[in-house]
């Protein structure tokens, strides 16, 4: 069986949303000094322990070369409407360019997705994999408002959070209907309570206009920038907020912009099942007899029977926590971002089979950002308050009831748990933003947008969306035929060189080029 270290450094790798090893500076609102945000220094310092919101865990370890992580924290406005009123601090870390002074671009700022991942505590753990960018590029990434450090959103203690995670996320009847609606208010409630103050501030354009002040800090003259997952979305709005500000850019993963809550979730629960086709495939398909079933259909039924089983007969899973049917199948989602996570999931099945569920739960924390203490990251809180802020869209049970039928065909296994994830934003204290964001951006630099045709979380069809809302000659599509969420971390040469080639020489591929 895997440790569960190990499980949650993959589960990093592979969702790029969760807890790691390193942490930052940040704070809460503070009153206004008398300065100009923009000209304000930054103190770069030895980088500390990640608080509980970043997930704990130890400091950074040393670049490769030896050199030391430094992080900062960047004031930048509560609310960007009253742009002199109080500040929050902006938790910062970076990893100074290797190469010589001359050849050094300027710094490349990442954002890793979620929404809610702590680039603070995930960079660090991509540092060999961004080695070659780090020859002409300072390495920099933040927690975005809202999460880890900066001004991170609190909602429900760590023992409420053990409840919430082991719900009935699929309600079979009226009352466990109620009591979803029931839990999911107040777990918005309690964000209300602890968070309130912040809540209205930490939309993806509140975002968009920090990377905004983090560039000019920075002393670059143009934003030179790597977004993954919900950071294309990220990336997107800051394109069409500042148009002439976008300098090198890289969407990997890429959300697609034209979709509102409904329709991407919906996107995402065919994505799942197409991950499942795929991994059921893959374990019949080798030489070696799949532990799992004789065929691909048998492997799916035998995981729909498990789930359907849980529902009223949990089993044995971290003590003194049961594996539940919601517990599981977030379990298996969290496995399916990553072909190279496909043997864990295979494991915790077959354990989950005996009466075993440690390595589903296991999972399953890595998904919702438990550590081994028992602490949970502010994650899961800060990607339901940006969510929220950001999405007119409020669903009632009704509503999902009557689009069941559309998840339950998207997706067998799948459909009940996505469709019933609408309710998530019941009762929010603030109003959603928009239906969906904005990202045309005329006249900003070429943006390379990479679409995988095996994402399971942002379909391939999102790239091709987002590089048509970008706008002509701004949005350079490549795809990559593959597994997993994204593609550089595959580490595919053909995208690999497409990237480090636009990212490090200015070379703009052709859009539309393919990567086997």
């Amino acid at each position: 069986m895997p440790n569960p270290s190990r499980l949650r450094a993959a589960a990093l790798a592979a969702v790029l949303v969760l807890s790691a090893t390193v942490a930052g500076c940040g704070g809460d609102a503070g009153d206004r000094d008398d300065e100009d945000l923009a000209a304000q220094e930054l103190s770069w310092e030895d980088c500390p322990p990640p608080s509980e919101a970043q997930g704990g865990g130890e400091a950074p370890s040393a670049l490769p070369n030896g050199d030391k992580w430094q992080c900062a924290t960047l004031k930048v406005p509560l609310d960007w409407d009253e742009p002199e009123g109080d500040t929050i601090g902006l938790a910062l870390i970076r990893a100074e360019a290797s190469g010589a002074e001359e050849r050094r671009i300027g710094s490349l700022i990442f954002n890793f997705g979620g929404p809610g991942s702590s680039g603070v505590a995930t960079l660090p753990a991509f540092a060999k994999e961004f080695a070659h960018l780090r020859t002409r590029y300072d390495l920099v990434s933040f927690d975005p408002r809202g999460v880890g450090r900066s001004a991170g959103v609190e909602c429900q203690s760590d023992e409420q959070l053990d409840d919430y995670f082991q719900q009935d996320a699929t309600p079979d009847n009226a009352a466990e209907r109620r009591t979803l609606l029931e839990d999911t208010k107040a777990f918005n409630s309690a964000c209300e309570k602890n968070s309130g103050k912040f809540l209205p501030h930490v939309r993806t354009t509140d975002a968009a206009r920090d990377l905004d002040l983090v560039r000019q800090v920075l002393d670059d003259d143009r934003l030179h920038y790597f977004g993954i997952s919900y950071g294309t979305e990220l990336g997107g709005v800051y394109a069409h907020l500042f148009p002439k500000k976008v300098g090198r850019a890289v969407f990997d993963a890429v959300v697609d912009p034209t979709r509102n809550p409904e329709q991407g979730s919906l996107g995402q629960a065919k994505g799942f099942q197409l991950a499942l086709d795929n991994f059921a495939e893959d374990c019949t398909s080798k030489q070696d007899a799949c532990p799992l079933g004789d065929t691909a259909q048998n492997v799916k039924d035998r995981i729909a029977r498990l789930l359907k089983d849980l529902d009223s007969l949990p089993v044995p899973g971290v003590f003194p926590r049961e594996l539940t049917q919601t517990v599981a199948a977030s379990g298996i989602l969290q496995a399916l971002y990553s072909q190279d996570y496909w043997e864990y999931l295979t494991e915790g099945l077959q354990q989950a089979y005996a009466g075993d569920g440690t390595v589903l739960m296991l999972l399953s924390d890595a998904m919702n950002g438990r550590n081994e203490s028992g602490e949970y990251s502010n994650s899961v809180a800060a990607n339901v308050s940006i969510n929220c802020a950001d999405n007119k869209a409020r669903y009632t049970t009704a509503d999902v009831e009557a689009r069941l039928p559309q998840f339950r065909t998207a997706s067998p296994l799948f459909g009940d748990y996505v469709a019933w994830s609408l309710l998530g934003c019941t009762d929010w204290p603030v109003p959603g933003a928009a239906d969906d964001p904005d990202v045309s951006a005329p006249g900003a630099a070429p943006i390379l947008v990479i679409g995988n045709t095996g994402d399971p979380a942002t379909p391939y069809e999102g790239a091709r969306k987002m590089a048509d809302e970008l706008g002509k000659g701004v949005g350079v599509e490549l795809t990559y035929r593959g597994q997993g969420h994204g593609a550089y971390g595959s580490g595919n040469k053909c995208v690999r060189d497409a990237v480090d080639g636009y990212l490090l020489d200015g070379r703009v591929p052709p859009t539309g080029q393919v990567c086997p």
